[in-house]
């Protein structure tokens, strides 16, 4: 299926590896040019030259710290007028709620909300002039199931989205598109650090965690980041252009609620 993105420019933050790299592939292969972004010169280098070897498009690198403004703006100064934007993070690890510090909220706000919304501000003017975008912000199942022990992630998340949700009303008439994704139990690295806080609190091996995991989820398995990958694809799609403003979730069926 041809998407009819060949030709543009994607700018997708986070990718040198797990999601964001995921995201960056789906939209190689389409035909886009990738500005791929993490914080090690290497491992920017490496996956840059490797991306573009694989896929024949042209793909840059930029060593940035999304976490802080500076880095941000780095990134954008890179990459100034991309068709996409995919935004992405490192989340806040978990921890126990009347144990999350002044500093931690205001950590996690500034990675996982303030960030994303800095580089949306950016992109829009660009996008909106040239009459496409699209813009995925690669959220957290946090948004729709809110756990005790993620509440920065929630609430970091929770307000981007709400965020999202006003401006994709505000830009969708200039054929700009903004909706995020929202993984659950993805096989990354993020997904093998809550199995080994298992493996550290309960005394069990690292392959009956993973099992437990699985065990709760409709599918049966953990999810692939290919299929994140494919997902940010399609919702970047040159006919994607009347999906706006959704929170799409892929966690194989785990989602209990109707909306």
């Amino acid at each position: 299926m041809d998407l009819g993105i060949r030709g543009r420019v994607a700018l997708v933050c986070g990718s040198t590896r797990g999601l964001g790299r995921a995201c960056a592939e789906a939209l190689a292969a389409e035909g886009v040019a990738v500005v791929v972004n993490g914080r090690e010169k290497e491992s920017v280098e490496e996956v840059a030259a490797d991306i573009a070897a694989r896929h024949g498009v042209e793909v840059r690198g930029v060593e940035a710290d999304l976490s802080d403004s500076a880095g941000r703006q780095r990134l954008l100064a890179a990459c100034p007028d991309p068709d996409i934007l995919v935004t992405n993070n490192a989340g806040p690890p978990p921890v126990v709620f009347v144990d999350v510090s002044a500093d931690a909220w205001a950590s996690a706000l500034q990675a996982n909300m303030l960030g994303a919304i800095e580089l949306v501000q950016g992109a829009l003017p660009g996008m909106r002039a040239r009459r496409f975008g699209r813009i995925v912000n690669i959220t957290s199942a946090m948004v729709k199931s809110p756990h005790v022990l993620m509440t920065p992630s929630v609430g970091a998340r929770a307000g981007l989205t709400g965020v999202m949700k006003a401006v994709a009303r505000d830009v969708v008439g200039d054929n700009v598109t903004v909706n995020n994704l929202l993984p659950e139990r993805i096989d990354t690295d993020r997904q093998r650090q809550m199995a080994e806080l298992a493996v550290a609190a309960r005394g069990i091996t690292l392959e009956e965690a993973y099992a437990e995991i699985a065990a709760t989820i409709p599918a049966g398995r953990l999810g692939r980041a290919e299929e994140v990958g494919a997902a940010c694809a399609f919702l970047c799609a040159d006919g994607s252009g009347y999906l706006t403003g959704q929170n799409l979730q892929l966690d194989g069926g785990a989602y209990e609620g109707l909306l």
